[in-house]
């Protein structure tokens, strides 16, 4: 998988300059007026967007949509985001984006974007408002998948819950729903 490149720039560029972005594969984020470019998610990457995405969507209650990248979360003139998987109020949504915070924002770690994750992407999205946010670490041949939620509570994201392996992760927000990492990950598909 490719890196995560940061492009230097004279100014601050703005959601208006996404548009003009080409069509090749890569993901174009803003965060803060920084223009963020991220190549194509690997397979395994994407197993674990489509299986995530596919569980929210089956408990996911009426009034509330469960969509995956790339979709513009534009937070900002300057900061537009594209969770891995996000929910959020069909109210809230447009055909061509999200004009406010998502109840939840989930990242899908790579080597690439890992600390823009963990670090910068978290706490745009904190400061934003989102009320959850989860980070999946698919983990490698000598680290067991994991999963980790963190909930809005008082302006702040704390900790409510992480798993690991065949361990489950269970959360209230922004529905009830049980997951295990190794069940977002594992190479086989589930049949029957």
């Amino acid at each position: 998988m490719g890196t995560m490149t940061t492009l230097p720039t004279r100014h601050t560029w703005t959601v208006d300059d996404l548009d003009t972005m080409p069509d090749d594969g890569n993901r174009y984020e803003l965060l803060d007026g920084l223009l963020v470019v991220t190549p194509a998610p690997s397979r395994r990457h994407q197993r674990i967007s489509m299986r995530l995405g596919s569980a929210l969507h089956a408990l996911c209650p009426a009034g509330l949509e469960v969509l995956a990248a790339p979709f513009d979360v534009r937070l900002a003139p300057d900061t537009s985001l594209q969770p891995d998987v996000l929910v959020a109020s069909m109210d809230e949504l447009t055909e061509r984006g999200l004009p406010t915070a998502p109840l939840l924002a989930v990242e899908i770690l790579s080597p690439s974007t890992r600390l823009y994750d963990l670090n910068l992407k978290k706490a745009r999205y904190e400061e934003a408002g989102c009320a959850s946010y989860w980070v999946v670490d698919p983990g490698t041949d000598a680290t067991p998948p994991s999963i980790t939620a963190w909930d809005l509570q008082d302006g702040l994201f704390v900790e409510v819950g992480a798993a690991e392996g065949e361990q489950t992760l269970s959360v209230s927000r922004p529905f009830p729903i049980t997951l295990s990492p190794a069940g977002l990950v594992g190479d086989q598909a589930r049949r029957g």
